[in-house]
């Protein structure tokens, strides 16, 4: 067991809330994420609702997903709304020419999301066609979908079985343009985007919030091009409302584009590089918020981080093009990582979106057949929920170096603690990045006392530990009896013992009103 490390929480001194559409989820036409992920139709003997996988739809409500956004990705550049509404015998066929290169029936559309996210009790978001499709197809597939009146794209929705509008929250401008989105510059996406957001209409009382297809990883100037036209040009000194979001969009390997690696089969290096990749989301919500900062110091705007998580080589003998792969505990912590990042610049930060929700990249849950497979980063998310729009407690390190170590010549965290607080409730979550390592941590939290306390913890065999279709609990979470609690001279002090390569999740009550209050 190594020294302990030591940090400090005044559970007193709430912070930004932290909202819960930071824990976002994504679904494009992509491998069996969509068809055979969430959709097995309705003459399915894979038990369904509408059409819809019924197993599915309960494992997501567990993690109260917030959003999801559909239909892409590269998609929904190719994606052209109607062929996706109406009798679906009757619905065009189009090549998926960016995932595959297979057939798309369409059977999945509009309707069938919009149910899905009735079914989830989630809020849409989604991803208009900019790159191949026209500003009037965006412009009525908003009116299709939130307009209530008589309007030509409201009787249509009637027509096809929807009479009253839904609500729409979140909309996309696009997706990538600097690349499978159209391999736009800047300057060109900017003049494209100022059109289609402006015609993506509010409709009654839907109010869209419109995300501007953003950068790159560390295309910092691209930021700074969304950023410098978003005004009208008629001397306002803060942004306009022709969108209210920039995204960018990052993704963690171990290797190279070409052989980014294995899900399963990777050294201890391999590790600690991919955390090392992980860490880098930091520094880049740190730049793009920078930059967005110099143009929008009120903030109006938001980042959104709207396509993140683990991208590694297809799982042997499946299609290179469906993104089919295994989920470990490594991936458990990759996310761990993040949701700290996530928590730390939520001011800046309003939405975020990992890729992808089923059977493709860093799904929370794999399918084979009639089974379904909860993976590591499942539970992470699952385990996380009770951070959701609740405020940020500073989590104050005594000394940040004592919990790194050097990878590939970087200094790395090798702990991660969050805590917030909401209706005087405490949560807080423990990442041990250590493969080999076991950790102790005391956290003096002052303000308030603590009563109540419990707490999960997942953890696997070795770092590599996933779950299959024959060890479907291989990691799951058990109960964490590796905390304590103590008096210390200014509160209470919380050890907590993390194995190696684990995620802790623990809850408490706070009691707003102590008799003494804490020294600062």
């Amino acid at each position: 067991m190594s020294t302990p490390l030591s940090a400090v929480v005044d559970v007193d001194v709430p912070g930004p809330t932290i909202s819960r559409h930071l824990y976002g989820h994504f679904a494009e036409h992509l491998g069996r994420c969509v068809y055979e992920g969430f959709w097995v139709g309705e003459d399915s003997e894979i038990p369904h609702v509408d059409g819809i996988r019924a197993d599915v739809v309960e494992a997501l409500r567990k993690l109260q997903i917030p959003n999801l956004r559909w239909p892409g990705g590269c998609f929904a550049d190719e994606y052209h709304w109607m062929d996706g509404i109406g009798p679906r015998e009757q619905r065009p066929r189009m090549v998926n020419t960016h995932w595959g290169d297979v057939v798309e029936n369409n059977h999945f559309g509009t309707h069938e999301f919009m149910r899905l996210c009735e079914l989830l009790d989630t809020e849409p978001y989604i991803s208009a066609n900019v790159g191949s499709g026209t500003v009037r197809e965006t412009s009525e597939w908003v009116e299709y979908l939130t307009r209530g009146d008589d309007a030509p794209m409201s009787a249509l929705r009637s027509q096809h079985g929807r009479s009253d509008p839904w609500k729409v929250t979140f909309f996309g401008i696009g997706n990538e343009p600097w690349g499978c989105g159209g391999n736009m510059t800047a300057e060109q996406y900017v003049a494209v985007a100022r059109q289609h957001a402006t015609y993506a209409r509010n409709h009654g009382d839907n109010q869209l919030y419109r995300v501007a297809a953003g950068a790159s990883d560390g295309d910092y100037a691209w930021t700074e091009t969304l950023m410098r036209h978003v005004t009208t040009g008629l001397g306002d000194t803060e942004p306009s409302d022709i969108y209210q979001g920039i995204s960018f969009h990052y993704y963690t390997i171990a290797g190279t584009w070409a052989d980014k690696g294995h899900a399963t089969e990777f050294t201890r290096n391999e590790h600690w590089t991919t955390i090392r990749k992980a860490h880098q989301v930091r520094e880049l919500l740190a730049g793009h918020s920078a930059v967005m900062d110099a143009y929008d110091p009120t903030r109006k705007l938001g980042l959104v981080l709207d396509e993140w998580g683990t991208w590694w080589n297809v799982e042997d003998g499946t299609n290179p093009g469906f993104l089919y792969q295994q989920n470990t505990m490594r991936d458990a912590l990759v996310a761990a990582v993040h949701f700290e990042a996530f928590h730390d610049y939520a001011e800046r930060l309003r939405l975020a979106n990992i890729a992808q929700t089923v059977n493709v990249l860093q799904a929370m849950m794999l399918t084979e057949g009639a089974q379904l497979i909860l993976t590591p980063s499942y539970h992470v998310f699952e385990m996380s929920t009770g951070h959701h729009d609740a405020q940020r407690l500073d989590v104050r390190w005594r000394s940040d170096t004592a919990r790194t170590r050097e990878v590939d010549g970087e200094q790395v965290a090798t702990v991660c603690v969050t805590a917030s607080t909401k209706e005087n409730r405490l949560t807080l979550t423990a990442a041990n990045l250590d493969p080999d390592t076991a950790q102790t941590v005391e956290l003096h939290l002052r303000g308030a006392p603590l009563t109540g306390l419990t707490g999960r913890i997942l953890v696997g065999d070795d770092v590599t530990a996933h779950n299959t279709a024959e060890t479907p609990d291989a990691v799951t979470p058990t109960a964490y009896d590796g905390a304590s609690l103590h008096s210390g001279p200014y509160g209470t002090v919380l050890t907590l013992r993390l194995p190696a390569a684990s995620y802790v999740s623990l809850t408490a009550e706070l009691d707003p009103t102590p008799e003494v209050s804490s020294t600062r």
